[in-house]
């Protein structure tokens, strides 16, 4: 069994409060959840209205399956309008 962790940081230059930053987390949290089935949670600055850290769990048998999504969301991470990708760490267990 494999288990890939791709922990992402955003920085959210339009966000102005913590409401407009839960926006934009369920909106891209869901999204990957419905996409990909992989688990989502914010780690990191959730008093923070311009910042945020979401980890992304994927568990499979074979790891070319695993490090495939976790890079289809890094690729969906990039291309997000709403918030700039400012770092990303991936780790397989």
């Amino acid at each position: 069994m494999i288990i890939g962790v791709l922990t992402l940081e955003f920085f959210l230059e339009y966000s102005h409060s913590l409401k407009e930053k839960r926006r934009f987390l369920q909106s891209f949290t869901d999204r990957l959840k419905q996409r990909f089935n992989v688990s989502v949670s914010e780690i990191a600055f959730q008093d923070s209205w311009q910042r945020t850290t979401i980890a992304v769990a994927v568990v499979n048998s074979q790891h070319y399956v695993v490090e495939q999504v976790l890079t289809r969301i890094l690729d969906e991470a990039r291309s997000c309008p709403e918030a700039l990708l400012s770092g990303h760490q991936l780790s397989y267990y």
